[in-house]
């Protein structure tokens, strides 16, 4: 049986410590999930502390047996510290293209509300705002301004952008799909099976696919993975596979990928 590799193991007792160490804390989610930029519940720390917290066990469980299975070997070829190093890169990576998707829809929405000429305030509360209390049937909105009276297809374009604003994430997926690029860029034709499916398939057709399946039901708003979603969590994933498939073509071109970090 493989032994753990040293990062390995303590990225392992980190988010085991998060998770129980969350649970009875009513308010871990407000402080240490990633927020978007501009809701009042982020901080800086979190681009780092996301990737330690996860929403469920079984969310967990698969990441750790990700990480186990695929991070061991490599942090074993390239060295402790550079396997640190890609590891926190491909989730910085995955928190950056999240924030960004989120960035573009949010200000996607904003322009197609532009003709209600809401007020700057009035925008951020309506993106704080908890639509389940605060709307009448007639989607009307009292802000803090003025009051805003929105057509059906409206109101469901913005509560589209309040979903991305409201929503932090979490999760150490963004990181995991570095690792599984990094896998398939130096074990090419190793064979691996996809869950539920037990037939072998070489790890460059494997990761390719699960990248472009995750890219598909990103954009239909599902989960590989099961629980809630908006979809751009998914983004978030290939935001970990862009910048893991970045760095491996770096670190090849320049054969940086044989020297070890000790």
């Amino acid at each position: 049986m493989m032994q753990l590799s040293p990062v390995v193991k303590q990225l392992l007792i980190i988010n085991v410590i998060f998770f129980l160490g969350c649970i009875p804390l009513v308010h871990a989610t407000d402080y240490f999930a990633l927020h978007y930029f501009k809701n009042d519940s982020f901080r800086s720390w979190q681009f780092f502390s996301y990737m330690f917290m996860h929403g469920g066990f079984m969310h967990l469980f698969f990441n750790m047996f990700a990480l186990f299975s695929f991070g061991t070997m490599l942090e074993r070829i390239w060295g402790s510290s550079k396997f640190l190093f890609f590891y926190v890169s491909c989730g910085l990576g995955a928190a950056l293209v999240h924030m960004g998707v989120s960035f573009f829809i949010v200000q996607e929405v904003a322009d197609q509300l532009s003709s209600l000429q809401i007020a700057p305030d009035d925008f951020n509360f309506l993106m704080n705002a908890n639509y389940n209390l605060s709307v009448d049937r007639d989607y009307k909105i009292v802000g803090e301004e003025n009051t805003y009276r929105f057509t059906q297809d409206q109101f469901n374009t913005l509560t589209l952008a309040v979903k991305e604003y409201q929503t932090p994430m979490v999760g150490a997926s963004g990181a995991i799909y570095g690792l599984l690029v990094a896998f398939a860029f130096m074990f090419p034709n190793t064979e691996l099976m996809m869950l539920f499916i037990p037939v072998p398939i070489k790890a460059k057709y494997y990761v390719t696919a699960l990248v472009l399946l995750d890219l598909i039901m990103g954009y239909r708003g599902t989960s590989i993975f099961g629980g809630n979603s908006t979809g751009i969590a998914h983004f978030a994933h290939l935001g970990g596979a862009l910048f893991g498939f970045i760095m491996m073509w770096v670190w090849r071109k320049n054969q940086f990928n044989q020297n070890r970090w000790n």
